[in-house]
């Protein structure tokens, strides 16, 4: 089993940040995407990032939230090479200890298709009778 390190941060590497979103399919190069992340890591209520003890990041998560009453937990990536070694089941973990700790009293999240199991057993189940939607904004 590997020793990972969690930690919360409130700066990290756009690089490194870009790679995890690529390794989750999320990542078109954009310019103001780009531009955009140490904002996201600022402003995200938690920004938790886990490393290997090299000290390579291999995953995150993040929770937006007004820090009173909701908290939407995104984002959660683990690398293609680390997944299966319970490193997203500890980062969804923490990051829900957080929004609990805050005194969040709604924490929801949007899950991908074919991973509701898994949220399942963390304590998450489906909000029956919504349908996340989606704001497309045109540039």
């Amino acid at each position: 089993m590997l020793d990972i390190v969690y930690e919360n941060v409130t700066s990290a590497p756009s690089e490194t940040i870009v790679d995890l979103y690529r390794a989750g399919g999320w990542w078109q190069e954009e310019p103001a995407w780009r531009a955009a992340i140490p904002q996201m890591i600022r402003g995200s209520l938690c920004f938790l990032l886990a490393r290997e003890p090299g000290g390579r990041v291999v995953g995150m998560g993040r929770v937006i939230s007004d820090g009173a009453s909701d908290g939407y937990i995104q984002d959660v990536v683990v690398l293609p090479e680390f997944r299966g070694r319970g490193i997203g089941r500890e980062i969804i973990r923490r990051l829900t200890d957080r929004c609990v700790a805050a005194g969040l009293t709604w924490i929801g999240l949007v899950a991908e298709p074919g991973t509701q199991k898994f949220y399942q057993a963390l304590g998450y189940q489906p909000l029956t009778g919504f349908q996340p939607m989606l704001y497309q904004v045109r540039s």
